[in-house]
């Protein structure tokens, strides 16, 4: 190669090389397709990209690099170095989050859930639990109350809830099934084969996941204020990653999370705005339970599954009281 090229011509080829090797590229793993869910990871990639002029990019792939209940071992051997996933996908791999995931935990609006989740986040029992999967918890995926889509008569009152068949996960799922439901925790991708398919009758997720995956499409009903509680989303990095990182690439990441919060929950309230026109667009039905239906709810399902966590948490060593303790003390002080 020396025959051919000058040292000039030599010196720059090597530093070429040298500029490729010192940018880092990062693999992030989501599932479905670019949705309100997905949005701070889309404005973290961007805003990391920005400060670091193009020397530390995210690759977000949607379903290219893991299944979604994978997610949390792919990060744990190192597979990519971000993804997203949901505790209620595997509960016994993140016991300490499913605390977030507890049916009527008073949650009202995405900014509160925001500040319980990263108050969680924070905990180092929490932390200690996701590094046995060599993870490091970023930022959440907050969503709001989920609620109901069904096909057929409309349920209304707690007893029709008897035998129906729900998609549900986590403590969610636990709330249905206190009231003689019967959960499956298939995953959000395959929901709406599952409810076109008769295998479920009702879906639960937030508004966002049933546009994203039609389930709102071949609905004939909506529940308005079940609001039964929601589903836990946290967005891991690999800890060996996050360590191998440059102080500035470190720093460039970490200082994106509260804007990319931010900008996630703008465009979720756009789509909140949008929902009354969706449901009119699709001739899906507005079901409003009577507040004696939902104290009726409450009260089978709120007290007794809280109770049976904490006393199931504790025996796993986990501080079980001290972490829901710790939801509501946040929820006083956001409040």
């Amino acid at each position: 190669m020396q025959k051919f090229l000058g040292k000039t011509a030599i010196a720059a080829l090597s530093l070429a090389f040298a500029g490729e090797a010192v940018a880092t590229e990062w693999n992030v793993s989501v599932w479905g397709k670019r949705r309100a869910f997905t949005e701070h990871v889309e404005r973290l990639a961007e805003l990391v990209s920005e400060k670091t002029n193009g020397e530390f990019t995210l690759n977000i792939s949607y379903g290219g690099l893991s299944k979604n209940r994978e997610n949390l071992d792919g990060i744990s051997i190192g597979a990519f170095e971000m993804a997203q996933f949901c505790a209620g996908y595997h509960r016994d791999k993140n016991p300490t989050i499913t605390v977030l995931e507890l049916p009527f935990l008073g949650v009202n609006n995405l900014a509160e859930e925001v500040a319980v989740s990263h108050a969680v986040y924070q905990h180092p029992a929490v932390q200690a639990d996701l590094a046995r999967w060599n993870a490091k918890l970023l930022m959440t995926s907050p969503m709001p109350q989920y609620n109901l889509v069904g096909t057929g008569e409309a349920r209304d009152e707690l007893g029709e809830f008897d035998g129906m068949r729900v998609r549900a996960t986590g403590g969610i799922g636990k709330a249905f099934e206190a009231v003689g439901g019967v959960p499956t925790s298939v995953t959000a991708t395959e929901a709406y084969n599952a409810m076109e398919s008769g295998v479920v009758d009702t879906v639960a997720f937030a508004q966002h996941a049933h546009l994203a995956f039609r389930t709102i499409d071949i609905a004939d009903w909506w529940t308005e204020n079940l609001n039964p509680g929601t589903v836990n989303c946290p967005v891991v990095v690999n800890t060996d990653a996050y360590d191998a990182l440059s102080d500035g690439e470190r720093e460039a990441l970490d200082s994106s999370v509260d804007e990319a919060i931010a900008h996630y929950l703008e465009n979720y309230g756009e789509l909140l705005t949008r929902w009354d026109g969706i449901l009119e667009e699709k001739g899906v039905e507005r079901v409003t339970l009577s507040e004696d239906e939902l104290a009726q709810f409450r009260a089978i399902a709120a007290d007794p599954i809280r109770e049976k966590w904490i006393a199931d948490m504790s025996a796993q060593g986990i501080p079980a009281q001290e972490l829901y303790d710790l939801v509501q003390t946040t929820l006083a002080a956001q409040r």
